[in-house]
């Protein structure tokens, strides 16, 4: 079946003004200013969205699609995510990955999931690892799990910096960074490294020794959680400006309760002040995860649950509170990441040939259509395709 889109204000996400867009299957079949519903077409249904926004869906490049947590013990396990809680924010296309807990959840949980995720309608995928060194993986290395598992599009979230870390040393941080290159060299896939960095003092300091001693390029790392407080904001300002990209988290902020954290939308202010381009920046919700809160000694003094749609909320913000231009907003939720894990121009923008992952909005940014792989998911603000256990 096919849907033309008609009338609305394309950002790809360059604004490219007032344009009719024509989706055939899962895909972008043509974008004009006006594709007239012919017979030859066959089934055709024309959705008007004049004075809309249509934009690329967005990309999560950090969800715990099984749950994550359990810093408090095994009654603080987050759930296993919900499509709805993807879609309603505006996700098509999420990467998944473990967290502190590689022994009681496992990758091939985690690749089950991402497969039913697919199933439901959008698109998944995964990084191999957890926050442990040497990482849970599915074939027993992380090299074979990037270049022989179509899902593995990289290893992650390795810790750094963190008490809840296995204390890496930089030989294996260096091991694992040189693994995933040669994984995603021989699949065609990224092969990034991506770091859950934490509050430690040492913030990016072993990346910067690797960076020094080795042959290993900095886009090879993708170090997430940079608002996580101001000093490694600083870092990551240093990183980008190298040619890194940063990840800040959406799911972490004063608002979530993450008191040392700076706001995301803010942070990414900040980056663009002191020069870092829009393009070393992404940003993820970590949706679905645990925020345990420590005091100094690390003992757990409370737990939130990062929300999916946090996301959605940071990029508004960068808008409305912020001042940053939409399609710049944009790019930090769709170009990026998907350029930074080679998804683009499949994914991340409004192509012909593009997958027809589409969200509509009103010119408030509130969320009107969802559409992943040419399905809606979401119609006039409203949840249409939910889960199979919904």
């Amino acid at each position: 079946m096919f849907k033309i889109l008609q009338g609305g204000r394309v950002f790809a996400p360059d604004d490219m003004g007032e344009q009719d867009l024509l989706i055939a299957g899962d895909f972008i079949a043509n974008i004009d200013e006006n594709i007239v519903s012919a017979s030859s077409y066959g089934e055709v249904e024309v959705i008007d969205v004049k004075d809309k926004y249509v934009v690329p869906g967005f990309i999560d490049i950090h969800v715990h699609i099984i749950g994550g947590g359990g810093e408090a013990g095994f009654a603080s396990r987050t759930p296993e995510v919900l499509l709805s809680r993807i879609t309603q924010g505006g996700t098509t296309t999420v990467v998944g990955c473990l967290g502190t807990d590689g022994t009681t959840r496992h990758m091939t949980s985690l690749l089950a999931k991402a497969r039913g995720l697919e199933a439901e309608g959008i698109s998944s995928y995964i990084y191999t690892g957890a926050y442990e060194v040497p990482p849970p993986t599915i074939t027993g290395s992380v090299r074979n799990d990037i270049i022989l598992i179509d899902k593995v599009v990289g290893a992650g979230e390795i810790a750094i910096s963190d008490h809840r870390s296995a204390q890496p040393g930089k030989e294996e941080i260096k091991e694992l960074a040189a693994e995933s290159r040669i994984g995603g060299m021989l699949s065609g896939k990224a092969g990034v490294l991506m770091l859950h960095v934490g509050d430690g003092q040492r913030k990016l300091e072993m990346i910067f020794e690797i960076l020094e001693e080795t042959e290993i390029p900095i886009t090879q790392f993708k170090p997430t959680h940079i608002n996580r407080n101001p000093y490694l904001l600083e870092d990551g300002i240093k990183f980008a400006k190298m040619g890194g990209v940063i990840d800040m988290t959406s799911g972490v902020s004063p608002d979530s309760g993450a008191r040392n954290s700076v706001k995301p939308s803010q942070a990414i202010k900040q980056c663009l002040e002191k020069g870092v381009p829009i393009e070393n920046i992404t940003m993820s919700s970590d949706g679905n995860g645990s925020i345990p809160l420590f005091d100094d000694k690390g003992n757990t003094q409370g737990l939130l649950v990062s929300r999916l749609d946090s996301l959605y909320q940071e990029f508004k913000a960068l808008v409305k509170d912020e001042g940053i231009r939409l399609p710049d907003a944009l790019r930090v939720i769709t170009q990026n990441p998907a350029k930074s894990l080679k998804f683009y121009p499949k994914k991340g923008a409004l192509q012909i040939g593009s997958d027809a992952d589409i969200v509509v909005m009103d010119k408030n940014l509130n969320i009107e259509y969802v559409f992943a792989r040419g399905k809606c998911m979401v119609k006039e603000g409203k949840v249409i395709v939910k889960g199979t256990f919904e």
